[in-house]
């Protein structure tokens, strides 16, 4: 079987093509054309002006994700992002999956965005698909630009939200923080890089971890951009220490947070998924955690290329819903998983 992927929720124009042989996914291709450079002077993403780079980039991007296919074979299932997103980006996805489904007479599958990076992680799995079920009952973390969530997944496409941003997500924390700074956009990778000098050097001042002791799940990084804002306006501050210290106050607050789930949900896993997962350090410092916690937890994080948006995230979700086929996707800016 062989799934194409498309992906326009936000400013990556994704297009991907996934065969699934004798029980292992295969990428066959994983096209993002990126809009990085179009939005970065403007400090974050326009959706109008995404929606017509969208539509500039998707024949492109469709042309070369297909190039390895026989010239007379087509793909068994065509798989789209119905949301969440920005709305005018999400239907230029939909209305082109839908003509390339009219015209090869096939299925469309219709695909939540959240849920596909949560199942980004079983892409890198060297098991076959059958041995998922040991994963759950686990407890997903989904975090990126515009989601911060707590997400128990008792099994593929059962889900329950348990905790979520009750302000900004904490990318876009991490955006606005940068804009700040003067560090530019996206500003989670700036923040990465400039926190990456503190080698050698002592923290000085600390910023607040927001809700880290509240007995509940939720998340909140607006204080947080407050606190800096308020530090950079006295303009008595080190712009490598403050980056570091930004840094370590989200890493902390989403460790303590997911893995407090992780155990009063009795999950036999922990599962990564979404942009700002990409981060180096989030990841280490993730990972150390469990080991020293003693915790007999498995840990699911994506390679850094699957964890920002991309398609074959889109086509692995659609296989676990391949026996839900529609006639018609309408684009869902805030559809819950």
């Amino acid at each position: 079987m062989k799934i194409l992927g498309i992906d326009t929720s936000c400013d990556d124009t994704a297009v991907s093509l996934l065969e699934i042989k004798n029980g292992k996914f295969n990428i066959l291709s994983n096209i993002v054309s990126s809009q990085v450079k179009v939005h970065a002077k403007y400090g974050g993403v326009y959706p109008f002006l995404a929606k017509r780079e969208h539509q500039k980039n998707l024949p492109a991007v469709f042309k070369r994700a297909l190039r390895g296919l026989a010239s007379q074979a087509s793909p068994d299932l065509i798989a789209v992002t119905a949301g969440p997103g920005l709305e005018p980006c999400l239907w230029q996805g939909i209305n082109f999956a839908k003509e390339i489904a009219e015209k090869h007479k096939k299925p469309l599958i219709s695909v939540n965005h959240i849920e596909a990076h949560i199942l980004a992680n079983f892409l890198n799995l060297k098991s076959k698909i059958l041995n998922l079920k040991s994963i759950f009952p686990a407890v997903a973390l989904v975090v990126s630009g515009g989601h911060t969530q707590l997400i128990l997944v008792k099994k593929i496409g059962q889900y329950k939200l348990i905790g979520e941003t009750r302000d900004d997500a904490a990318g876009e924390c991490l955006d606005k923080v940068a804009r700040i700074l003067g560090l530019g956009y996206p500003g989670g990778p700036a923040i990465a890089a400039c926190a990456a000098k503190m080698v050698g050097r002592r923290v000085s001042d600390q910023l607040p971890r927001p809700m880290i002791k509240q007995k509940n799940y939720d998340f909140s990084f607006s204080g947080l951009k407050t606190a800096v804002l308020y530090k950079v306006k006295k303009g008595n501050y080190d712009k490598i220490e403050m980056c570091h210290e930004v840094q370590q106050a989200v890493i902390d607050v989403l460790i303590h947070k997911t893995i407090k789930a992780a155990k009063d949900f009795g999950a036999k896993s922990i599962i990564l998924g979404g942009g700002v997962t990409a981060n180096g350090e989030l990841r280490r410092q993730f990972n150390l955690n469990l080991k020293s916690k003693i915790l007999n937890l498995k840990f699911f994080v994506p390679p850094k290329k699957l964890c920002t948006d991309n398609a074959a995230m889109i086509a692995i979700t659609a296989y676990f819903h391949r026996d839900k086929k529609v006639k018609n996707i309408k684009a869902d800016a805030n559809l819950k998983i």
